[in-house]
């Protein structure tokens, strides 16, 4: 037992947890444990990121790669505060995130002192629990249930808020290794299993609908083991992509407002759709009173707050995916339903992805990069747009955490920073970022982080010179009336990439962008290609916003009508 100081105490507890990386910006209020850092650079990197929110979202990307916690730090104030988006990002796709931010000292607060923000009062409704710690002594404890809560059943951001005078008293501090981590199965019920088992054999056309849960819960196997077993397609959304193999003959691709019309058509004509680890978001199920109509469903989720949340369901399971699937392997026989599989495939025949193949688009960006990654270890990122869709779309995902993407919040300006975060934690990997446009604008500062410690990540722009999704919206739905959604100017993302110490590209023609992303990857330095597309492009099929998601259109369907 030795005699530390709360910063040194913050150290020994992110050793303690096995934290090697962390993203931040220091500040007043938070010096004092930049400069107990400055004592551990050997043991915990620190990755100074342009902005605060360019942290926030690297921890989420470093999380959401590795399966590990990530780690932010910012002062306190506007420090604190440029945290909120990546933090709510971090909570609506359950991603385990510590952000320890310093306040003023105990004697100023809530004295609207000198970058005074009442920031666990801020980040309340978006941190699965925070803290502000006022007394020394608490100190190591409250750091090391934080890294457990983030950690605990479902996963999700908290916020450890630390007034500067705790970081500079005394306590005695005793190394405590971390308890482990034990999954949710307690409330696994026999009455549970036993409905479900029964719902399953008596289904003739079951279907299987993942989320991002099976994939926090690396059920990948159970998962393939399951869905082989039943032999039932399926389907996944945004979130769940990689936790069942994108090119096995039973998935069907993802699911809601810009999911393919099988995986559409399929969970509306099934007759049991067993759901795993998903939420019913909105933008999955479209119209939640005519959604999977015809069918029973079964939803296995750990968070019972989800159960009959958004959709009424006919039974649950409460529990860990991974051992709820093992447990459902074990009591269930092979089953047959070749005539249900074989209608899926038809279906995979008639409702191809479509798009045209003479110019450069983005689903071809994307198809190009899945050909220079496949065989190699890769993770894709993305920003929020219709290049986000293409990249779910078009990419095939044959393992969990290779996809990487803002779902539940939707957010402009998250994948640069992820991507940082995802190649420090995962530094054999190709990354790559898709980003739009409206995107790079909103956070293209973060390339000057990549050059300074030469983070190797590869950033593609689908650069159509509008806000692309919205333009989308737009032409379909509002008249063609482009109210400031057209972003061309006088910017070049070239000479702004290089003037950051990149290495730029730009691409206007199909046959220009694979010679380019290969040297890119080859290079291993941070690279930009900015690929120029149509402004015109569309993301389908669509499903209109509060329609039935049978309502898939695409654009034969727009002639036809």
């Amino acid at each position: 037992m030795s005699s530390l100081t709360g910063a040194e105490i913050v150290i020994e507890c992110l050793k303690e947890q096995g934290v090697d990386t962390v993203f931040g910006y220091p500040g007043g209020s938070i010096l004092n444990i930049y400069d107990a850092l400055y004592k551990h650079q050997d043991e915990i990197t620190h990755i100074l990121t342009s902005h605060e929110q360019g942290a926030s979202h690297a921890a989420d990307g470093y999380a959401r790669a590795t399966g590990k916690v990530g780690v932010c730090l910012a002062t306190s104030g506007p420090g604190a505060t440029n945290l909120v988006t990546g933090i709510a990002t971090a909570f609506m796709d359950s991603v385990p995130v510590v952000a320890i931010t310093c306040n003023v000292g105990i004697s100023l607060l809530g004295k609207d002192s000198f970058q005074e923000i009442d920031i666990t009062g801020v980040t309340m409704p978006i941190t699965k629990y925070n803290f502000i710690v006022k007394d020394v002594t608490k100190l190591a404890g409250v750091i090391r249930r934080a890294f457990a809560i983030a950690q605990t059943g479902r996963p999700g951001p908290v916020l450890v808020d630390i007034t500067k005078n705790v970081t500079e008293a005394r306590c005695e501090y005793e190394y405590q290794a971390p308890a482990p981590i034990e999954r949710v199965t307690d409330t696994i019920t026999e009455e549970a299993m036993d409905r479900a088992v029964e719902m399953i054999r008596k289904a003739r056309k079951p279907f299987i609908l993942v989320g991002g849960g099976a994939v926090i819960s690396n059920a990948s196997d159970e998962l393939r083991a399951f869905a082989k077993k039943i032999q039932a397609p399926v389907a996944d959304s945004l979130m769940g992509k990689g936790a069942y193999d994108g090119t096995d003959e039973l998935y069907t691709g993802m699911v809601g407002m810009h999911g393919t019309k099988t995986s559409n058509f399929g969970i509306t004509e099934c007759d049991l759709l067993i759901v795993a680890g998903a939420r019913f978001s909105d933008r999955v199920i479209g119209n939640a009173s005519k959604f999977a109509k015809n069918a029973k469903i079964l939803q296995i989720d750990v968070d019972p707050a989800e159960i009959n949340k958004n959709v009424k369901v006919d039974a649950c399971i409460i529990g860990d995916v991974k051992v709820v699937l093992r447990k459902l392997n074990a009591r269930l026989d092979p089953m047959n339903h070749e005539e249900w599989v074989a209608h899926i495939e038809r279906m995979k025949d008639m409702y191809p992805l479509r798009y045209d193949k003479s110019v450069l688009t983005g689903p071809y960006v994307i198809e190009q990069i899945y050909e220079a990654t496949k065989d190699k270890d890769s993770i894709i990122v993305t920003d929020v747009g219709q290049h986000q869709m293409w990249a779910a779309q078009y990419y095939k995902y044959k393992n969990p955490r290779t996809l990487l993407t803002s779902g539940g919040l939707g957010t402009m300006g998250y994948g640069l920073g992820a991507a940082i975060g995802a190649k420090m934690g995962c530094k054999d990997k190709i990354v790559i970022n898709v980003a739009g446009d409206g995107c790079f604008r909103m956070n293209m500062n973060e390339i000057a982080t990549a050059t300074r410690y030469n983070i190797p990540i590869i950033e593609v722009i689908i650069n159509n010179h509008v806000l692309g999704m919205v333009r989308q919206w737009q032409t379909l739905f509002y008249g063609k009336r482009y109210s400031q959604t057209i972003l061309n100017d006088a910017v070049d993302f070239v000479k702004i990439s290089e003037g950051m110490g990149a290495k730029a590209y730009r691409v206007t023609k199909k046959e220009e962008f694979l010679p380019v992303l290969q040297e890119a990857i080859s290079l291993n330095i941070p690279c930009v290609i900015d690929c120029q597309i149509n402004c015109d492009d569309k993301v389908f099929p669509m499903v209109p916003a509060g329609a039935p998601i049978e309502d898939a259109f695409d654009d034969t369907d727009l002639k036809i009508m």
